[in-house]
């Protein structure tokens, strides 16, 4: 019997480790996790406004971090950090190291060509439409005062504002939820809209699956 293989999950939101657990102990259950947690790096982007050489820095060491304590491959749960990502898929090659949103990405352009993504982080709807391929629309739309009430506690409040924003969105042909911490919300944005949702921890648990399964 083969163990299971090692996943680092590297988050720049504490809201991000529920949904991608949840995502993998639906899909995966055998997987072996280990979560890294560093929530300075979106309070510094959200207070830079930019992606800079010393943060790429910072998520190069989380990279080699999680490559000594032997992990297969490297999810980041965090959207709005895709350079840095890419800078450590490069030196990790070729270990699997996937940007959060890539899986989401491929699915969702298979399903139409004007694709509306919500958000509740400013940076994410800068950093992200350009990852999506140029023979698509993407329509970005934040869920403003959302991110806010989930930290104060108030996840209420948090999916409502996020159902509510994405009603701008109805004439999408799908609706993309841009994090891992607002995928809880698929069903109420599908109802909300009547559009097909896609979400990041369930397409990028079934993109690595498939890449480790296929190296095993």
């Amino acid at each position: 019997m083969t163990t299971p293989p090692r996943i680092a999950l590297i988050h720049a939101l504490k809201h991000s480790i529920a949904p991608i657990e949840a995502a993998f102990a639906k899909a995966w259950p055998a997987v072996r996790l280990m979560n890294l947690l560093d929530d300075s790096l979106s309070a510094d982007l959200a207070r830079d406004g930019k992606l800079d050489d010393a943060m790429t820095e910072r998520f190069l060491a989380l990279g080699d971090y999680a490559a000594a304590t032997g992990a297969n491959g490297i999810l980041f749960t965090c959207s709005a950090f895709g350079p840095c990502i890419e800078a450590v898929a490069r030196a990790q090659s070729p270990m699997p190291v996937l940007k959060p949103n890539e899986a989401m990405i491929e699915r969702a352009v298979t399903m139409g060509r004007r694709i509306g993504l919500l958000s509740t982080f400013p940076p994410t709807l800068v950093s992200m439409p350009p990852e999506f391929p140029a023979s698509v629309q993407v329509v970005p739309k934040l869920a403003e005062g959302a991110l806010a009430a989930l930290d104060r506690g108030d996840r209420a409040t948090h999916d409502r504002l996020i159902v509510e924003a994405s009603r701008d969105l109805r004439d999408c042909d799908v609706i993309a939820l841009a994090q891992f911490s607002i995928a809880a919300t698929a069903p109420g944005v599908a109802e909300a809209t009547g559009r097909p949702v896609v979400t990041t921890p369930d397409s990028a648990v079934d993109k690595l699956m498939n890449m480790l399964k296929a190296k095993a």
